[in-house]
């Protein structure tokens, strides 16, 4: 497909690589021809200086001819500008990055005068995932696929649940309720495990279950599963204020420690029931004043990586709390694992995989479409969620007669509001929704799985 990218920032070149590498031709805009060229040098993409919402750039962009415009500068307004442009030149999908919480009760509506194909809150989307965290703080990442009703949840393995050893057939002797190993992860290599696969301690595992059944499934082994008291949150910008207003609404209580005096008062209007903080969150003095020792839940959200790393690992090492934290940039990954980090939110990948999943949406899916995107397996895998369609060729066959392709697993069914953990008797059938997790990269068709 010929997309357009405007914007050529953190989430703007993170889109560029992974698009490129779905073989898509791409066009990126950026007023700043240095931040192109530093940003772009090693990408395939044609490079474009100039203002995203001109008709002239646009034109020079080649937008008359483009499927999909993505734009995602650090302005709403420009965005939401370019995307309206965009659709009186041409005839493409178009995607805005909307952050400001000032629009967010107003989406839907923006969304349908203007005629914009998909608007994307990488802030909001982050602390939806940081407040599943905190309701079943046992899980290291929570994806969630048929809309909340079954859940892909990673945890590790630890000595003392007794699993060292254990195939995955032994442990689905012991527990009595639907549930399935999608996913192992054991230092650099991830697999995609069958029956006789072997567990071991310090393995990061993958299961999908409902929410009721994951609950049921960590209790067995011995992790808890109940929400977070309270949460320390360090960093008081717009990710900190979408995930303190979900969480005081699930009656979880907040510490927020903010450096601005200025945006300390803003957040203490707007949230008079928690308890804002005016100071520097990397002080140690203060984390500990401020009752870090008996925290539940510690959150670190700065927009500096180095500071939220420290101040997670000084949480750590101080505190039996849940562990969040932020991350942008991916350089030093490899090294950053060996930390003990609790789970890590990468906003702009979470940016990313929403909008690989709807240019697939797009793409020839004539007998399903994907309608739910994650990278996972330290980004080694993809879990994809299909609704199938009539004319599927996949329709009304026991899944233990489809050839499948290597290294890919059927995970479930959600029929009609019930989720099915599928055996090999089960077939898919028009109307449901499938997950798969796959190493086989580019799936964008239900037919894609077969070999």
């Amino acid at each position: 497909m010929e997309i357009i990218i405007i914007g050529c920032g953190k989430v703007g070149n993170t889109l560029a690589e992974e698009l490129t590498a779905e073989h898509h031709n791409v066009t990126v805009i950026d007023q700043s021809a240095s931040r192109l060229q530093d940003r772009c040098e090693d990408l395939d993409v044609k490079q474009v200086v100039g203002n995203g919402s001109s008709i002239a750039t646009l034109t020079s962009a080649g937008v008359a001819h483009a499927d999909v415009l993505i734009a995602v500068t650090n302005s709403d307004e420009l965005n939401l500008l370019c995307c309206l442009v965009a659709k009186n030149l041409g005839n493409c999908h178009t995607v805005a990055r909307v952050r400001n919480p000032i629009y967010n009760k107003e989406v839907d509506l923006i969304q349908k005068s203007l005629g914009i194909s998909m608007i994307i809150n990488p802030e909001l989307t982050a602390a939806n995932a940081i407040a599943r965290l905190l309701r079943f703080p046992s899980a290291i990442k929570i994806d969630t696929f048929a809309k909340g009703k079954i859940e892909l949840l990673k945890f590790r393995i630890q000595p003392e649940f007794r699993l060292d050893g254990c195939s995955i057939v032994e442990l689905t002797s012991r527990i009595k309720c639907e549930w399935l190993i999608c996913g192992v992860e054991r230092g650099e290599a991830a697999y995609i495990p069958n029956g006789d696969f072997r567990l071991h301690d310090g393995d990061l595992v993958s299961i999908m279950a409902t929410p009721t059944n994951a609950a049921a499934f960590f209790k067995t082994i011995g992790l808890t599963t109940n929400q977070v008291k309270n949460c320390m949150i360090v960093g008081g910008a717009t990710t900190a204020v979408y995930l303190a207003r979900q969480l005081l609404d699930m009656r979880i209580r907040v510490t927020i420690i903010e450096q601005s005096r200025e945006r300390c008062d803003e957040l203490a209007e707007l949230f008079p029931e928690a308890n804002i903080i005016h100071g520097d969150g990397t002080t140690k003095q203060l984390l500990m004043e401020e009752g870090l020792q008996n925290a539940e839940s510690f959150v670190s959200l700065t927009n500096l990586d180095e500071e939220n790393i420290l101040m997670s690992l000084f949480a750590a090492k101080n505190s039996s709390a849940k562990v969040v934290t932020k991350i942008n940039r991916m350089s030093f990954m490899d090294v950053v694992d060996d930390f003990d980090l609790g789970s890590i939110i990468h906003p702009k990948y979470i940016t990313s995989d929403t909008i690989l999943q709807y240019t697939r949406a797009t793409q020839n899916s004539i007998g399903s479409n994907v309608e739910t995107l994650y990278h996972i397996l330290d980004n080694k895998a993809e879990a994809l969620e299909f609704s199938i369609k009539e004319n599927s060729p996949v329709i009304g066959i026991a899944l233990k007669d489809l050839k499948l392709k290597n290294n890919l697993l059927i995970c479930s069914i959600n029929r009609e509001g019930k989720v099915i953990i599928p055996r090999g008797s089960d077939s898919l059938q028009v109307g449901d929704s499938v997950v798969i997790v796959s190493t086989q990269r580019l799936l964008r068709d239900i037919s894609d799985i077969l070999a």
